[in-house]
């Protein structure tokens, strides 16, 4: 648990870490320039850590099955090798889905406007910039943006459903509390994230 919980504060620390240094530099400098390489980097990571974030609070539920479900045998499901597995895969997936995103754009013709309706690089105002077709970066977005929503929350509803089923076959109230308290944390962490996320990049671009 504690891996997935390193692995997860290194994610958050590297999101905010892709925005907020450049932003408070032009803050600084009074100067709201940004090179288009630096919008690209700013472009993958934002992508990168915000796809791994979702794909380790997935990973993070299926270790809370395993904790409350199967205690005695925790250790032996979640070896340290299968750990590393999850975690590398998370890495792998959200990096290499991240780059696609990137090299689309970076395809993409900037015409006339070059002034961005956001505080930082992110994907859906840099397509209302392009003067291209932007049809298969949008279509990307939903694919790949859908399929993660939808396997995340798949693992979020299977595990927390064999969860709540296991507490609530707990005598006692006081043990009912204390295996729920384990989990609040998380799935508070969990409906912010993809309640925001879906508000963001599901909505119809002339929101955003």
């Amino acid at each position: 648990m504690y891996f997935f919980l390193a692995n997860l504060s290194l994610t958050d620390t590297g999101l905010v870490s892709s925005i907020v240094p450049k932003m408070l530099t032009n803050i600084w400098i009074q100067n709201q320039l940004i090179s288009y390489a630096e919008c690209l980097s700013q472009l993958y990571f934002f992508i990168m850590f915000g796809l791994l974030e979702a794909f380790l609070l997935a990973v993070m539920a299926c270790d809370r099955y395993v904790a409350i479900c199967h205690p005695l045998h925790y250790t032996m499901i979640m070896s340290p090798g299968l750990c590393v597995l999850l975690v590398s895969a998370s890495w792998i997936m959200s990096g290499l889905s991240s780059l696609l995103h990137t090299l689309l754009m970076n395809s993409l013709s900037f015409c006339a406007e070059h002034e961005i309706p956001h505080f930082f690089c992110d994907i859906m105002p840099l397509l209302r910039l392009s003067c291209t077709d932007t049809s298969i970066n949008e279509l990307l977005i939903f694919s790949i943006g859908g399929l993660t929503v939808l396997v995340c929350v798949l693992c979020l509803i299977v595990s927390y459903a064999y969860v709540f089923s296991t507490i609530w076959k707990i005598p006692s109230t006081q043990g009912r509390q204390k295996a729920l308290s384990t989990c609040s944390s998380h799935l508070s962490v969990v409906s912010l994230y993809f309640g925001t996320s879906s508000s963001v990049y599901f909505s119809p671009p002339s929101t955003h």
